[in-house]
């Protein structure tokens, strides 16, 4: 399972979260506490918003703990809004195409969880991406695959936690026809510069890890705490949408929306 950050408020250095807690995300590269492998070694990213609507995008398949450019970048950049993704594959390939997070437009979106049997429905799956869209498939991943999905929905007016919740109720339509039996797990969070949207959901119990600390200026949403500073933050709790706006967290269950979106 892979680990990421999102960050929104005062604008800081990526550093501050990246690398210089004692338990960064660089660190979680390495040393992961939550998730099935302590290593997560498959490429990184780093995505945020500047001076322009579009963010800006670093990928790259080094792991993150021996790219000295990701430590030149995440010194000298500065945002209010931010996303940052260290990855472990689940069968797919180390390329930067299949690196999160992913961008498009105004928007970045990033992963971790699995599509059970993927595999068996990937080319259907794929399928339902609009022609409009599936020229921006640069990867073979299933995250991508949930994001393009969501972007579809969102063009046709729905709002970013119903979009997400359409994509994963697209999935599950599929492995069930598939007779698939593993679980589909998803953490994700989708950004549009101004607002982030997590959410943290299973079809079993056992969803991803997810925490949110809020603190007077700023919220961060991380697989997990990446400072020592433990009473701030909160695991969020399963089946559900966070969404960070202006300083302010809210949760709505999401379980409503995906038996809407079905």
């Amino acid at each position: 399972m892979c680990r990421f950050l999102a960050y929104s408020g005062v604008p800081v250095f990526l550093e501050d979260f990246i690398a210089s807690p004692c338990h960064s995300l660089i660190h979680q590269s390495l040393h992961a506490e939550e998730a099935k492998t302590g290593t997560n070694g498959d490429g990184f990213g780093v995505g945020w918003y500047g001076e322009r609507s579009e963010p800006g995008q670093y990928r790259e398949v080094r792991p993150a703990w021996s790219d000295e450019n990701l430590l030149s970048i995440a010194r000298q950049v500065r945002s209010h809004l931010f996303f940052a993704h260290v990855r472990a594959a689940t069968g797919t390939a180390t390329t930067r195409a299949n690196c999160h997070p992913f961008v498009h437009g105004r928007h970045l979106f990033m992963h971790n969880g699995q599509i059970g049997g993927y595999g068996a429905i990937r080319r259907k799956l794929e399928n339902l991406i609009p022609d409009a869209l599936y020229g921006v498939r640069a990867g073979t991943t299933d995250s991508e695959a949930i994001f393009l999905l969501a972007m579809a929905q969102m063009a046709r007016g729905l709002a970013a936690g119903e979009a997400l919740a359409a994509a994963l109720s697209m999935a599950l339509s599929l492995m069930d026809e598939a007779g698939t039996r593993e679980p589909l797990r998803c953490a994700a969070a989708l950004a549009d510069g101004e607002t982030i949207h997590a959410v943290r959901w299973s079809s079993d119990d056992r969803p991803p890890s997810l925490y949110v600390c809020q603190k007077a200026d700023s919220v961060v949403i991380a697989s997990e705490p990446v400072d020592a500073a433990r009473e701030c933050w909160q695991a969020l709790p399963c089946n559900t949408l966070a969404t960070v706006r202006g300083g302010t967290v809210s949760l709505t269950p999401f379980e409503i929306a995906l038996r809407q979106a079905a």
